[in-house]
């Protein structure tokens, strides 16, 4: 298919959320946006809940999560929101799971995961979400992958992920759960490195398969899938033992994966970003791989977008976002990518979305 023009994008601001936050949850479902939990100015974990109706552009509060966390994992599954993990106003990872139920505006307590965990990544497929990776709260990464079926209200273990971690990005194509996770292994003069390695667990033969790490080291940095391949860009590279570079600095790295082709891309100097930057938001829209805000080497948070099409192998501008932001949580819907609360000066409460505009 081919990539939409750089004059089909265009940004949607909505009302800002009554909460400010970072670190917050959010679902898309039926045309409204449930953004829960986070952290707010003083860092403490929020009950608050709030839904967007997208078309009358208003925010209604919803009764308060039964236990306020920031960090959560979130999914819309039929007419419920569950909520999965995160850390609680103590700081301590959470085992408890709840459930939003749509219709009837209530929520409930579901099965409890078996260890306490945040920075859970979570894919659904036919009915069942999945949840791998996390940390526990002795702070060491994860390896544990469970799968949930809300009839059985029910958490089934399924074989661990060969590199423990939390935080990576998951993503689902055919029957495979490709992860990315980026994690610090200790090595070379400054300490800790990160290291990130690619994962794939295959829902039928319930194998996990190793690929080739991500070729360069880079924390803060933003994946993204499309067309089947696996992008992982920019962030913050941690400087080696023989570096010139005396301290981490934003790059503007492009790297590659295609699954037919088993390798990693070459990073080359063609596909690299326009703006160095890391801590942004990455997702596909209009068949192109978006990057947006994140921070870069300026003062403020980044409010520059950039969009990527992997026909013609380049970055174009995008209209940028209304809001620079970092930090910020994403959530995508049908032609529609939210970019949702993060950190401007502080916690920020601006909602927008990068949208395709409707073809004339």
């Amino acid at each position: 298919p081919m990539a939409a023009g750089a004059g089909a994008f265009a940004w949607a601001a909505f009302p800002t959320m009554p909460t400010r936050r970072v670190y917050c949850s959010a679902a898309h479902h039926d045309g409204q946006l449930f953004v829960l939990g986070g952290c707010g100015g003083g860092g403490r974990a929020l009950g608050a809940a709030e839904v967007l109706d997208l078309s009358a552009q208003r925010w209604t509060a919803l009764p308060p999560l039964p236990t306020p966390r920031a960090g959560a994992a979130a999914l819309a599954l039929g007419k419920q929101i569950l909520v999965v993990g995160g850390v609680d106003a103590a700081q301590s990872p959470l085992a408890s799971v709840e459930v939003y139920h749509v219709d009837e505006g209530k929520w409930e307590k579901k099965a409890a995961l078996a260890q306490p965990s945040m920075g859970i990544s979570a894919v659904q497929r036919d009915g069942a979400i999945y949840a791998l990776g996390g940390m526990g709260a002795d702070t060491s990464p994860q390896a544990l992958v469970r799968v949930y079926e809300p009839a059985k209200d029910h958490w089934q273990p399924l074989p661990s992920m060969p590199t423990p971690c939390y935080g990576a990005s998951a993503f689902l194509q055919g029957n495979k759960i490709f992860v990315l996770a980026s994690r610090l292994c200790a090595g070379g003069r400054q300490g800790k490195l990160p290291v990130t390695a690619f994962e794939a667990f295959d829902l039928e033969t319930r194998n996990w398969t190793r690929y080739p790490s991500v070729p360069s080291r880079r924390a803060f940095a933003a994946c993204a899938m499309a067309d089947g391949v696996i992008f992982s860009l920019g962030g913050l590279q941690q400087p080696g033992p023989h570096n010139f570079y005396s301290r981490p600095h934003f790059v503007n790295t492009v790297e590659m994966f295609d699954p037919t082709q088993g390798a990693w891309s070459k990073p080359s100097r063609a596909v690299r970003m326009r703006e160095k930057r890391a801590d942004f938001v990455a997702g596909c829209l209009g068949g192109r791989v978006v990057a947006m805000g994140g921070l870069g080497n300026q003062s403020c948070p980044l409010n520059s977008v950039e969009g990527f099409s992997l026909s013609r192998k380049k970055w174009e501008p995008l209209p940028p976002m209304p809001t620079g932001r970092c930090s910020c949580s994403s959530c995508p819907a049908p032609s529609l990518l939210f970019v949702i609360g993060g950190v401007a000066q502080g916690p920020s409460g601006a909602v927008e979305a990068l949208c395709l505009r409707e073809a004339p």
